[in-house]
Order: C-alpha cells, then structure tokens, then sequence
C-alpha cells in the first residue's frame, strides 16, 4: 500500500506542517505576527425609539506560510485547533474552510479567517488551525479506492509546484 502524497512548498521559514503523534489531524502556523483589536462599539445612531451602537469585530486573514498540492480526488478541511479559543478568543469566521484541490499554484497560500473577540497577538510560527483531507464529491471511483486503500499521509516538501495560481481567496466572486 501507498501513502497518500501532499506536496508542500514552504513560503515562510518556521511554518512547515506538522503531523504530531499525538492528534490525527495537521497542525498549520501563523507566518507572521498578527493582532487584532477585541471588539469595538461603533457610532451611535438612532433605530426606532432606542440609541444603539454596533459593534464591529475585527477580523483578519492569517497568512499560514504555506501552499499545497493535494492528492488527486482529495480536498483540504481547515478548523481552529481545540485550543485556539482558549489560548486567543479568535474563532474561524467561515466555520470550516474547504480547499479545493485547485487551489495549488506556487502562490496559493493557505490562509485562516480569524474574528477576534478580545485582543490579542498571535506570534509567527504559532499553531492556529489544523487540517485534514477528505474526498472531494467530484472524486472518481479510482480516485476512492486509493484514498480508502492508502496507508496513511506523507508530506513531500517541494520548491515549486507545478500548478498555475488560482488567484487567491476570493478570486470568484459573489455571482
């Protein structure tokens, strides 16, 4: 039996991934100092009878220093780790972030939507979010029964991958 392959190009020093033995996920880091301000009220204005404020939340894209090429069939699914909460009160602002196994060009950095609701400074190199693969809907029958055969996870670093640029988060659109 074969492993399944991750190719990884490390675009920051320090944020190679990393398959611990004691967790069955892998473990992704901040690839530069971030903080974010806790939340804020906002103007105040007038909403019917009442004076209210919003509150705005300060959110961020954390750079995770890395992009990856998946396995053939296979896409990536990005969570906090069980201590971000308690270690940064940041929470994942998309729930679960889902990798496309086309988000794989040279300059496709995997990256973690943060909210913060106190403030705080997350350092470079620090564990923030974790990820497994999974098969993708699209993935052919082949493409199943190697995922179901494999005998577990490599990590391949590379210099460069092969693969054109997606274009970076957001890149589609809303429409």
């Amino acid at each position: 039996m074969s492993k399944l392959k991750i190719y990884i190009k490390v675009l920051t020093k320090g944020c190679e991934p990393e398959i611990r033995e004691d967790g069955d996920w892998i473990d992704l880091k901040a690839a530069e100092d971030t903080t974010l301000k806790g939340p804020f009220a906002n103007m105040l204005h007038k909403q019917g009878y009442n004076r209210v404020r919003d509150v705005v939340f300060d959110s961020k894209y954390i750079p995770l220093g890395v992009a990856m090429k998946l396995p053939a069939g296979c896409e990536g699914w990005a969570v906090p780790r069980s201590g971000t909460w308690k270690h940064y009160k940041i929470m994942q602002s998309n729930h679960k972030g889902i990798i496309d196994q086309s988000y794989c060009g040279p300059n496709d950095q995997w990256h973690f939507p943060a909210v913060a609701f106190d403030k705080v400074t997350i350092n470079k190199g620090e564990r923030i979010c974790q990820f497994r693969i999974a098969l993708s809907q699209k993935a052919t029958l082949w493409q199943k029964i190697k995922y179901w055969l494999s005998s577990g996870i490599e990590l391949v670093y590379v210099d460069e991958l092969n693969s054109p640029n997606r274009g970076g988060l957001g890149h589609s659109g809303v429409k």
